[in-house]
């Protein structure tokens, strides 16, 4: 008979009752999620959503800061359980700052791979603070260049 493990939770205790040594890699949300595929920046109304503080930190990685960082760890014989990694640190306060800086505005991707409400309900986790990333490793391999929200939002406007 198959047991069923429900959730995160259960899969990382049962992981954790075996001898496998095993890392988990907590990163901040893709920052391409900040150009189309979430519905925070609306680059055509020249917006930034929030819910409930403007000022929240929110965590972003890119996929490819990210991979690379799990290589990394996947080499790390002494890697802890659990590493956490953000490319960037910002609030929506800051990304309205940066838009205004350096964005003109745009019409969103046409091909949406993800539906709006599950953007939606990731910031929401976002904006309350309960998906803050409480302990960044970011240097434990070595110094890196991180790719912030900003070179993602510059690129997006130098390829529109």
């Amino acid at each position: 008979m198959v047991s069923a493990i429900n959730g995160p939770r259960q899969r990382a205790q049962r992981l954790d009752a075996t001898e496998i040594q095993a890392t988990s890699i907590l990163n901040g949300a893709f920052t391409d999620m900040l150009s189309g595929q979430a519905p925070m920046i609306l680059f055509s109304l020249r917006r930034v959503l929030f819910w409930s503080d403007p000022d929240q930190m929110l965590d972003f990685t890119t996929k490819d800061d990210t991979a690379t960082y799990t290589a990394a760890a996947a080499l790390d014989e002494r890697a802890p359980r659990v590493l956490q990694v953000a490319g960037d640190q910002v609030s929506a306060r800051t990304l309205a700052a940066t838009m205004s800086r350096a964005v003109r505005a745009l019409m969103p991707a046409s091909t949406v791979p993800f539906p709006p409400w599950q953007g939606m309900q990731y910031f929401a986790s976002m904006f309350s603070g309960d998906a803050t990333l409480r302990y960044i490793n970011n240097d434990r391999y070595g110094s890196r260049k991180w790719t912030t929200a900003r070179d993602v939002l510059e690129l997006h406007r130098q390829q529109s």
